[in-house]
């Protein structure tokens, strides 16, 4: 059987978003309100009701033999650094996280050393997307300037890896030429970019341009949520098909990691088509599949 490590997935202790629509509260039964109003299917109902804990996702993982999980997060569950990293101390040999944190915040020094002291972080994401990232509730930013550049430097300096959701073509926060300058100036620091860019129908000409650009030794891409992006398309998502063999042809099967973006991916599709849509596809040999599915995620997050 192949080992799969899903390297995109998110858990909450409570559903404490915060974005374009301002906050995000779990009304039960799987689903969230906005503070405009906009009621949202955030879970699957028959896995969980108002939150998505640790123990919730290890039964999914359970259920489907994966060994491990990287946990992202980002403002559109909320913050929850406390939380996730009790739940990897609690099941270290299943879980490894991400930190995350807002960089405008007036002592986000303060945040970002207890983050990787005392909490022992090695892995920072910062979701920039308008929709539900810093880009929603901030006014747009270069992504190799401020205020992210410092912290970006110092986590180059930890030899942690830097997770980056910039959102999809023609938002404000899809840098790939900024990403790509972080990438040559730091060419130790592992950079991995969340959804293959997050191209939607229409937008292959974007895709491959971002991919050139960022075809670089030290970017990786995941490949959640690719199936979610071009929507209504349906599994086998032909054209999620079509963009990951882009990414295989332009960046690499190496540099290709499989995760889910599990849980809001589940109320669309089931966790066996996020496997076998990519599994079954024919882009990729057995060894490849092997590196997608587990030993990329190794590298690129240490693991």
């Amino acid at each position: 059987m192949r080992k799969r490590i899903d390297a995109h997935v998110h858990i909450m202790e409570r559903v404490a978003g915060f974005a374009s629509r301002g906050e995000l509260y779990a009304i039960g039964g799987g689903k969230a309100r906005w503070a405009n109003g906009d009621v949202i299917q955030l879970f699957p109902p028959d896995r969980a009701d108002r939150n998505f804990t640790a123990e919730i996702l290890l039964k999914l993982l359970d259920d489907f033999s994966i060994e491990k999980a990287v946990i992202l997060q980002g403002s559109f569950y909320g913050f929850q650094n406390d939380y996730i990293a009790d739940s990897v101390r609690k099941y270290p040999d299943r879980l490894k996280a991400a930190a995350a944190f807002d960089p405008y915040c007036v002592r986000a020094q303060e945040i970002f050393d207890r983050l990787c002291g005392e909490m022992g972080f090695r892995i920072f994401k910062f979701e920039v997307s308008p929709g539900a990232g810093l880009n929603s509730y901030h006014s747009g930013f270069p992504l190799d300037g401020m205020p992210l550049a410092p912290y970006i430097e110092k986590i180059a300096a930890l030899g942690a890896t830097l997770v980056l959701d910039l959102g999809s073509p023609g938002d404000v926060s899809w840098q790939p030429q900024a990403v790509a300058r972080i990438a040559q100036k730091y060419p130790d620091l592992k950079i991995v970019i969340c959804h293959l860019l997050a191209p939607k129908l229409g937008d292959r000409r974007a895709l491959e341009y971002g991919l050139h650009t960022l075809a670089l030794p030290n970017v990786w891409f995941d490949l959640a949520a690719v199936e979610s992006n071009v929507r209504p398309e349906k599994y086998p998502y032909p054209t999620g098909r079509d963009y990951i063999a882009l990414g295989k042809e332009i960046a690499g099967a190496d540099k290709l990691i499989w995760g889910t973006d599990t849980p809001s991916t589940l109320t669309r599709d089931t966790y066996p088509h996020l496997i076998s849509y990519i599994e079954e596809s024919g882009i990729f040999t057995e060894p490849e599949l092997d590196k997608v599915f587990y030993q990329n995620a190794k590298d690129a997050y240490s693991l």
